[in-house]
């Protein structure tokens, strides 16, 4: 299913048109596995009603790549097309092809074709300069591995300088569940959030006339499911050590999230650990947070680093199946039974915080909060913890959010604990950054609210969201 990419489109359909800084293009778009590249280049390809050409390098020897390229130009067999002793001689023969009428080249999984020969991009450099820029050519190319695409903006990569256009796509967001599974509740599309977030092929893995139990019983937990591959087959994959990228992800989903804390659980030494967790965020698989409230200046320096998972897919898998891997596939039922006692807590503390930190940063761009934030994001100390936080440090204004996955609705205390018991820790921990802060307040509730809580929130100014708000909002294209 092919949804909720009107800006990537607009992009790709702006710069098929441009004239400038000449008729060719050049493009760059990457991003992680699954997150739906192949099919929007190929969707918007077929739209433009320009001739085009798909390649996907493969892990296989260079002069087979060259030889699979050029037949696809030709539009014949790989048998019929000529071997080339260099990617010059590849570039110098295709420049021939690709003159005169306007057409798309797509060149995916560029990385594989610049570790087999490191030539290559040098080569499609001098193509460029030589050859392709001058002509009606829109190349486009493609990427898995970010890290990697992302040194072919850099100063040392031959191509620097040379691209018209860059996108780095990421996944699909909240509102784009609804199109995948119209007849699901909100609560289950929060929680299949929490699970695989806005990757499209784990959506399209899903069956939406099942429901979500049904789901993650008959789909997810099923013999042979891709779900239960996916994270060591992405690995095996993309890195060259994966049983020590795994202990790192197995020691982050058991809750251990400071360098120090990774390092010990997996046994790995920290004069070593931060070269793979670098590597683990290139792939988008983890993120290093920091709270929200360290001024912009000092957040370079600063030791309170937390690393989390950044996929849901591989959270969700650390959490519930890889510990108990033994339990599949004759056992799947108590390994279904964990994850339906656990799972009420895990998106809670996931995506139903996540969302809501969305929800400021919708609200806060249309100007619907008491402030206009500068940052969104939670707060943690030794002190406190505050799930969802906005601030401005220019105007030394701060809002305060909890998240409540409750199976009722949220009353009074909940309010003045965050109040009178967690701001004056809030404001403590701030007092090195300024000494006056305006406060205001949120809550977030699966449930809604009592009359109690209501009563005391209306007193105070204290926004209540509850789950159809919420949606409201995220449902909105800002």
């Amino acid at each position: 299913m092919f949804v909720n990419r009107e800006r990537e489109l607009a992009f790709l359909n702006d710069l098929a048109t441009r004239r400038h800084p000449g008729p060719a293009q050049l493009i760059l778009l990457y991003g992680r596995r699954r997150v739906g590249k192949t099919v929007l280049l190929h969707t918007w390809a077929r739209r433009s009603d320009l001739p085009f050409f798909y390649w996907a390098a493969e892990k296989e020897t260079a002069p087979q790549q060259r030889r699979k390229l050029y037949a696809k130009l030709l539009g014949v067999p790989f048998e019929q097309a000529p071997i080339f002793a260099s990617w010059s001689e590849l570039w110098q023969a295709a420049a021939v092809l690709l003159r005169g009428q306007r057409r798309i080249l797509i060149l995916d999984e560029l990385p594989y074709a610049a570790e087999a020969d490191p030539a290559m991009l040098s080569a499609l450099q001098h193509a460029w300069d030589q050859h392709l820029k001058t002509s009606e050519l829109i190349l486009v190319l493609c990427g898995s591995n970010v890290r990697t695409m992302e040194t072919l903006l850099a100063r040392q990569s031959p191509l620097f300088g040379r691209m018209t256009g860059q996108w780095l796509l990421e996944p699909l967001a909240f509102a784009a569940l609804t199109s995948f599974f119209p007849t699901w509740s909100l609560e289950e599309r929060v929680a299949l959030y929490a699970m695989v977030g806005g990757i499209p092929a784990y959506l399209e893995w899903l069956d939406p006339r099942r429901s979500l139990v049904e789901n993650i019983r008959h789909v997810v937990l099923a013999p042979g499911s891709m779900f239960v591959a996916e994270p060591q087959f992405l690995l095996y994959d993309e890195v060259r050590e994966p049983q020590t990228y795994l202990a790192i992800l197995k020691a982050i989903g058991r809750g251990h999230h400071t360098l120090n804390d990774i390092s010990n659980a997996s046994l790995v030494g920290k004069a070593h650990l931060s070269m793979y967790l670098a590597t683990l965020q290139s792939l988008r698989l983890l993120e290093r947070r920091l709270p929200v409230t360290i001024p912009p200046t000092r957040l370079r320096k600063s030791r309170q680093g937390r690393y989390h998972f950044s996929d849901p897919y591989f959270r969700f898998y650390f959490r519930f199946i890889d510990p108990y891997q033994a339990y599949l596939p004759s056992e799947s039922e108590r390994l279904l039974a964990g994850v339906k006692q656990g799972l009420r807590a895990f998106v809670g503390q996931t995506a139903f915080e996540q969302l809501a930190r969305e929800w400021l940063r919708k609200q806060g761009r249309v100007e619907a909060l008491p402030f206009e934030p500068e940052a969104v994001g939670s707060h943690w100390s030794r002190r406190v913890q505050v799930d969802a936080v906005a601030i401005n440090w220019r105007t030394g204004d701060i809002l305060l959010g909890e998240c409540k996955w409750m199976e009722t609705a949220i009353d009074r205390k909940v309010i003045r604990e965050l109040v009178e018991e967690k701001t004056p820790k809030v404001i403590k921990d701030l007092q090195a950054y300024g000494e006056v802060w305006n406060v205001h307040y949120a809550l977030f509730a699966r449930r809604g609210f009592t009359d109690a809580a209501r009563a005391y929130a209306e007193k105070r100014q204290i926004l209540l969201v509850d789950l159809t708000l919420l949606d409201t909002v995220l449902q909105r294209e800002t």
